[in-house]
């Protein structure tokens, strides 16, 4: 076992979970008002696809007093951010950016963190000394749909590190580990220096963990780096970005990999680890 690997060993769902609750109680929970009109529509039509689903499949009352004891789970162990990420946010992301014909997003996840360091427009992100993982060098440009280069673009990055872990989310890393801020100069260029991801299983201690092994699901998500990129008078782009060959590219238990956002890392020139580009092309504002 690595040694990071034992710092981070005493992670739970339910130590996850509830930061990532936190964290959204703080970042998003007032969000914009939702009229009368609009909040009735919705409840009833998917209290009527709940109805609809009991009376199909003739629902008894055993599987009716399970579900309730695992919605009192959710809630317990803070999960319901990590739930709804993972089993429904791919759509609601879908519907909100298919107007966009610029790059094609993702999911953000439970994990985003606003103000991570700014490194400039070429820059490493905060790591351990001997952090594991290939190294990763990722060059690209932000563009607008026009191709004009946008200056003052920003990129945000996030992701896992060796074992699976996020910073802010899992004891004993560093605050902002592998977590970082790029902003492009005039030619809308960037360059980001990091590690290669791994592959691995959202967190199936707790309750959402119960619901997949009862439905007799995987818990896998693949290698993925997270970014949200923004440039001013353009519609902000979250993605997670993917590596060809994992072997859960295909069955991603959130659904969320998309052909457009596969990466294509190459040996890197000076033969230590890899180096890959990616651009980005925004959507100007909706007027």
């Amino acid at each position: 076992m690595s040694e990071q690997t034992t710092a981070t060993e005493s992670a739970t769902a339910a130590k996850s979970g509830a930061s990532a609750t936190e964290r959204f109680r703080s970042d998003k929970s007032s969000a914009a008002q939702t009229s009368p009109e609009r909040v009735d529509l919705l409840a009833r039509e998917v209290l009527s696809a709940v109805h609809e689903t009991i009376r199909k499949n003739q629902v008894t009352y055993d599987e009716y007093n399970a579900l309730k004891s695992w919605l009192i789970s959710v809630g317990e162990d803070g999960e319901w951010p990590l739930f709804l990420d993972v089993f429904v946010e791919h759509v609601v992301e879908d519907v909100a950016t298919a107007h966009r014909s610029g790059n094609k997003g993702s999911i953000e996840g439970p994990y985003y963190v606003p103000g991570a360091p700014e490194i400039g427009a070429s820059g490493t992100v905060p790591m351990r000394e001997g952090e594991s993982g290939t190294p990763l060098v990722w060059t690209g440009t932000i563009t607008s749909t026009d191709g004009s280069p946008l200056a003052g673009g920003q990129v945000e990055i996030w992701h896992a590190d060796a074992d699976g872990f996020y910073s802010q989310f899992a004891p004993g890393l560093p605050e902002w580990n592998l977590r970082a801020r790029i902003t492009t100069g005039d030619d809308g260029a960037f360059e980001i220096t990091t590690v290669r991801p791994a592959p691995y299983q959202i967190p199936t201690d707790g309750a959402t963990g119960k619901l997949i092994a009862a439905a007799n699901w995987h818990a896998w998500r693949p290698a993925h780096i997270h970014v949200k990129v923004s440039a001013p008078g353009h519609e902000t782009l979250t993605a997670q970005l993917y590596f060809p060959g994992d072997e859960h590219n295909d069955d991603d238990i959130a659904s969320a990999v998309k052909p457009e956002l596969m990466l294509d890392p190459k040996p890197a020139a000076d033969g230590n680890g890899e180096q890959l580009v990616y651009d980005f092309v925004l959507d100007p504002e909706q007027s």
